[in-house]
């Protein structure tokens, strides 16, 4: 998915008459996410690696990073925030420079992409966007359980460090 689309996508979506709702755009993500677990497998294989679940994690990370920059949209890190809240960071995501209020396409992709690997939902939670001023881009990955701990956490005032630390 050429991530040129997007422009237009958040153009579309934050015109007050549009008839595209926010969660429509993340559950497309979701599926390209899902689409993209796929690009990816291939991806490896043509590279001489074997399927994504047979990765160490070390290794995992590297390659999922470099594959998301070949394919334009800009490296990431993983930084564990517990046992049970991973962070994905990156300072040039490439949605952000479209987006007008957040990445909504890139949480879909991710708990699809990430979902696909784990066999299980994935939720993801967008928590700093260059798109509004932040230096970077984090999403947080986890349960839904888990990530609507920290959502209502953060909604009290509580910084999602803090509270995914907890979780």
């Amino acid at each position: 998915m050429p991530v040129e689309f997007l422009t237009a996508l958040h153009g579309a979506v934050s015109d007050p008459q549009s008839a595209v709702p926010p969660d429509a755009v993340r559950d497309a993500g979701f599926h390209a996410g899902s689409a993209m677990y796929d690009a990816f497998s291939a991806w490896l294989s043509y590279g001489g690696e074997y399927g994504p679940e047979s990765l160490e994690d070390s290794r995992f990370a590297a390659l999922v990073s470099e594959y998301f920059a070949a394919a334009g949209w800009g490296e990431i890190a993983f930084t564990s925030l517990s046992d049970a809240v991973i962070a994905l960071d990156s300072d040039q995501w490439s949605e952000a420079d479209a987006a007008g209020g957040g990445c909504l396409v890139s949480t879909g992709i991710f708990s699809g992409f990430f979902g696909r690997l784990a066999e299980a939902p994935i939720a993801v939670l967008e928590v700093e966007c260059r798109s509004t001023g932040d230096s970077r881009c984090r999403f947080l990955l986890g349960s839904g359980d888990v990530l609507s701990y920290v959502h209502e956490a953060m909604v009290r005032g509580i910084p999602y460090e803090r509270a995914a630390a907890s979780a």
